[in-house]
């Protein structure tokens, strides 16, 4: 069995924000009632959390769950977790109508860090990031792709988008980084 590496191998870039290629990330879409007991005691079980609210992420240590829309979630887990996290959500919405799918190999996770991150994010992406509050997941696109985002610290934020066009990705977040392009200089 071939040893399962991210979409970029851990490839990064410093300039006036840093952005990095995040490594492999356990993901996997859970979609169905999110209103329902059994729902919010599954999702309790595989990502340490509770359902979160309506545009929100959940952490709890290195799981959590984040809303992509009103009847759809994508749980975080560790990245050898993934497959056994699937079992078990399946295993617990047994007799319900859900869909479970384990989307790790499709999708690439890029951290942005630093104080002026928000600035190069505002590059690529149609985001109010002056609104936009630590634990709030936005589905939108970086430049012409489809990405979701969260502010994940300070001066830290997240960014998630499909493997396939992670190269393109990390490209339009080395460009928007580089030293003197910054929409607010110093």
């Amino acid at each position: 069995m071939s040893k399962a590496v991210s979409a970029l191998g851990g490839a990064s870039h410093t300039g006036f924000a840093d952005v990095a290629d995040a490594g492999l990330r356990g993901m996997i879409t859970l979609r169905g009632d999110l209103s329902s007991a059994r729902m919010k005691k599954a999702v309790k079980a595989a990502a340490g959390t509770a359902v979160p609210a309506a545009r929100r992420i959940e952490l709890n240590g290195d799981r959590g769950a984040a809303w992509m829309s009103p009847d759809e979630l994508l749980i975080l887990v560790p990245y050898d977790d993934a497959h056994s996290t699937v079992e078990a959500l399946e295993k617990a919405l047994a007799g319900d109508h859900h869909l479970v799918a384990d989307v790790s190999d499709a999708r690439s996770v890029f951290t942005v860090k630093g104080a002026k991150a928000t600035e190069a994010l505002m590059k690529l992406c149609p985001v109010d990031f002056g609104t936009l509050a630590e634990g709030e997941v936005r589905r939108t696109r970086a430049a012409q792709v489809a990405a979701a985002l969260w502010k994940s610290g300070p001066d830290e934020f997240t960014l998630v988008a499909f493997r396939s066009v992670a190269g393109y990705v990390m490209g339009l977040l080395e460009v928007s980084a580089r030293k003197g392009g910054e929409v607010f200089p110093a």
